[in-house]
């Protein structure tokens, strides 16, 4: 089975999240042999004033959907942020009835893709499942993972060519799991997310490790770095913005300070992009 298919979503956070706290952490003597990592059940039970019996009824999914002041509990036991307890509280919410399923539309309106082409700075499209559906010319410059076509979160794990270019690969893979796991939550049952994790669990041990950890976190912004072939180290701000229309459209932009060797960096690069795209037309010409 497929992580994005456990039919156990709500207790298969719980488990991962209570095996990441350790005893000391909340005041628990770290004595004997413990057989688990983490906390056991009794001892969350016992801190988040609930019976072991209910809160393994929660784990096994036998009780899905917990009071909110048991969450509360719950959270602050398990050390979980904000955005983790949003999740769980996500995930404990009662199903809703299931509609028929209809294609999700995908298409960048036409006014975004307009836009796009007045940014001198890297700007790409993309969908819930990282895959970029329109770009310029200076994002697919900076990185070919930014081209149409590409899934981003393929390449960073899949493709050696990532882990070059990115020179904070470590915090970038963990940061879009977490990501991931934040919008995995509200649709569980997604085929096509479920066929993107499960094959990503196949091919990559980090991204199996990072999806186990049931780490969450929202999109905001960021700084990225990169050591880029041709324009060297960069160091960038990175904006991700819901597009009006499709669900799950984000604009994404990377930018830097204007007058900085990195705007500088960037303004070279698009330079080069434009004298390249001019090269291309010339050569297509009869």
């Amino acid at each position: 089975m497929h992580p994005a298919q456990n039919a156990n979503a709500l207790g298969a956070f719980l488990r991962a999240r209570r095996e990441l706290v350790q005893p000391h952490e909340v005041g628990l003597p770290a004595t004997g042999t413990r057989r688990v990592p983490g906390l056991r059940r009794e001892e969350v039970a016992m801190l988040a004033g609930i019976s072991a019996d209910y809160y393994l009824r929660l784990e096994r999914g036998r009780d899905r959907n917990p009071s909110m002041q048991v969450i509360e509990a719950l959270a602050e036991v398990l050390h979980l942020d904000a955005d983790s307890t949003d999740h769980l509280i996500e995930l404990a919410r009662p199903a809703p009835r299931r509609r028929p399923s209809r294609p999700r539309s995908e298409r960048v309106p036409e006014g975004i893709v307009m836009l796009l082409d007045t940014f001198t700075v890297p700007a790409f499209v993309q969908n819930r499942y990282t895959d970029v559906l329109a770009a310029n010319d200076v994002a697919v410059a900076l990185s070919p993972h930014m081209a149409p076509g590409v899934n981003r979160l393929r390449a960073l794990f899949t493709d050696p060519v990532a882990r070059e270019l990115h020179m904070d690969w470590e915090q970038g893979t963990a940061g879009i799991v977490a990501q991931l796991q934040a919008a995995s939550s509200s649709d569980t049952d997604d085929p096509r997310l479920a066929e993107l994790i499960g094959e990503l669990s196949l091919k990559s041990e980090r991204f199996r490790t990072l999806w186990a950890r049931h780490d969450v976190r929202r999109w905001e912004s960021a700084t990225t770095g990169l050591m880029h072939p041709q324009v060297g180290e960069l160091h960038l701000r990175r904006e991700k913005l819901a597009v009006p229309g499709p669900e799950g459209l984000l604009l994404v932009v990377h930018h830097a300070e204007p007058g900085t060797p990195p705007a500088q960096a960037l303004a070279l690069l698009g330079s080069l992009s434009a004298t390249d795209r001019r090269a291309s037309t010339q050569n297509e010409k009869p």
